[in-house]
C-alpha cells in the first residue's frame, strides 16, 4: 500500500528482512519467480547487510538444501515518513510469500499499521492464497481505516484550492474465492461490504460549510452485496511481474437486503500486461496498465465512487495527492518502464506517465484528461521474490507532485 510513507528505516528494514529471509526454501520457488534467473548471480540489501557484517551470504545453491519445512519468505519492515495525505506516519509492516504444496503461483498474506501525524489509522490484512495445482485463488482484503481526509468533489474540473477535510471510520470486507476453469483462468464468486461512519467535515473556519457537506454526505453509508468475478492470469511472479498477462473482472451488486444503503451496481476492468522490453532477452520490463470502475446502474455512495488514489492497493494516479478527483466513472491509463541501473539488480530506475479521467457529475458524461508522470528508484529488499523498495516523484497539473513509496511494484 503506498501513498502512506516516503522515508524509510532502512537499517531495521535490512536486519529483519535478513533474518527472515533465511528461513526461504528452494531452488525450485527461485526459478519460479524471476524468469529463471539465478539468485546467486543477484544481489538484494540483505547481501549487503551480509557483507557490511562480513556475514558469508547464503547463495540458491544452499536454500535447496534447508529443510523441507522452511517454504516461507518473511520481512517484517518499521518505517516513518511523510506524505501530503498523512504528514509524519509510522507504520510497522509484515509480509509472507511462500508456495503452497503443488502450486505454482506464489501465495502472499500482507498486513500492517499505520498511525500519522493527522490522526488516520490505516490497518489492512491482504491474503491472496493459491491452492495446489492452482486449481483455487482465494482472495481476502480487509481494511480498518480511521482516516481524515480531502474531497474536492466531482470531475477533473475541480479546484485544488477548495478541498474540504472530512473524518470517517471504515470497515472494508472483500471476500471471494475463484476456482480454475481452464488453463490460467478463473472464474467465482465473493462478498463484498464496505461501511463509513461517524462521516463529518472538519474544516475549523467554515462551519456552516461543514454542516452542509455533513448533511449531503449523510452520517454513513453501506454497500453490501454479492460479486461475480473473473480472471486470467499467466504471471509467474505476482509480486515483481517481468512477464504475461493479468486481467480481473468485477462485477459488484449492492442491494438493500443485504443491509446495503442503495442499490446500484458496478464493474471493474483491470488489466496488466507486462513484456521484456527492448527485447524478448532483455532483463528490464516495460509494464501497461488499464485500471477502468464504472457505475452500470444507480448510483454508490459517495466515498466508494471512484476516486484518485483509492483502488484496492490506493497505486492510481501517482502525480496527485490521494483523493484529488471522484467521479461515477473513472478510466485511468497507465505505463512504466523497469530498468537495471546495477548489473546485480540491488539498485533500478523506473519512469512512468498515466492519464485518468472522470465523470464530472452522476452523468455518463466525461470531461478532461489529467495526466501525470514521473521517475523512480528500485531497491531491492529480496532477491528470491523480486520485492523492491519503490520510492518514485511524480508531476500532475496545476503544479501538483509529491513522493510516492511501495514495498513491491504500484502495479
Amino acid at each position: 500500500m503506498r501513498k502512506l510513507y516516503s522515508i524509510f528505516l532502512l537499517f531495521f528494514c535490512i536486519c529483519i528482512s535478513a533474518h527472515a529471509q533465511t528461513t526461504f526454501n528452494s531452488a525450485a520457488v527461485v526459478r519460479s519467480v524471476y524468469r529463471g534467473i539465478d539468485s546467486s548471480l543477484e544481489r538484494d540489501l540483505v547481501d549487503v547487510t551480509h557483507k557490511f557484517f562480513h556475514k558469508k551470504s547464503k547463495q540458491a545453491s544452499d536454500s535447496a538444501k534447508l529443510n523441507a519445512e522452511h517454504k516461507y519468505n518473511l520481512a517484517i519492515v518499521p518505517a516513518v515518513g511523510y506524505t501530503l495525505q498523512t504528514g509524519f506516519a509510522g507504520i510497522l509492516s509484515a509480509n509472507i510469500g511462500y508456495f503452497n504444496i503443488g502450486a505454482n503461483k506464489i501465495s502472499s498474506i500482507t498486513t500492517s499499521i499505520t498511525y500519522s501525524q493527522y490522526q488516520q489509522t490505516i490497518v489492512p490484512l491482504v491474503l491472496n492464497i493459491w491452492t495446489k495445482n492452482d486449481k483455487f485463488n482465494i482472495v481476502s482484503d480487509n481494511r480498518f481505516i480511521d482516516y481524515p481526509s480531502s474531497i474536492y468533489g466531482l470531475g477533473g474540473r475541480t479546484d485544488p484550492n477548495k478541498g474540504h477535510t472530512i473524518d470517517f471510520i471504515g470497515l472494508k470486507l472483500h471476500e471471494s474465492v475463484l476456482m480454475s476453469v481452464g488453463k490460467n483462468v478463473y472464474a467465482g464468486l465473493g462478498y463484498y461490504y464496505d461501511q463509513f461512519w461517524d462521516i463529518r467535515a472538519i474544516n475549523p473556519s467554515t462551519r456552516r460549510i461543514n454542516t452542509i457537506i455533513t448533511k449531503a454526505l449523510g452520517y454513513d453509508e453501506t454497500a453490501s452485496g454479492p460479486v461475480l468475478k473473473f480472471l486470467y492470469d499467466n504471471r509467474k511472479n505476482q509480486i515483481n511481474p517481468t512477464q504475461g498477462l493479468y486481467a480481473n473482472f468485477v462485477l459488484r451488486n449492492s442491494f438493500t437486503f443485504f443491509d446495503g444503503d442503495q442499490i446500484f451496481q458496478s464493474l471493474l476492468i483491470d488489466v496488466r500486461k507486462y513484456l521484456p522490453f527492448p527485447h524478448k532477452y532483455s532483463k528490464n520490463t516495460l509494464a501497461l496498465w488499464s485500471y477502468n470502475c464504472l457505475t452500470v446502474a444507480g448510483t454508490p455512495p459517495y466515498l466508494l465512487l471512484a476516486s484518485t488514489g483509492w483502488d484496492d492497493q490506493y497505486n492510481t494516479g501517482r502525480g496527485y495527492i490521494q483523493g484529488r478527483f471522484r467521479g461515477r466513472n473513472m478510466v485511468y491509463l497507465e505505463g512504466e518502464y523497469r530498468y537495471r541501473i546495477s548489473r546485480s539488480g540491488l539498485i533500478g530506475g523506473v519512469i512512468f506517465a498515466n492519464v485518468e479521467n472522470f465523470s464530472g457529475d452522476l452523468s455518463q458524461q466525461y470531461n478532461t484528461l489529467l495526466p501525470g508522470y514521473g521517475l523512480g528508484i528500485r531497491v531491492k529488499l529480496n532477491k528470491h521474490s523480486g520485492t523492491n523498495l519503490c520510492v518514485d516523484y511524480g508531476f500532475g497539473k496545476n503544479g501538483s507532485g509529491g513522493f510516492y513509496v511501495n514495498i513491491g511494484e504500484v502495479f
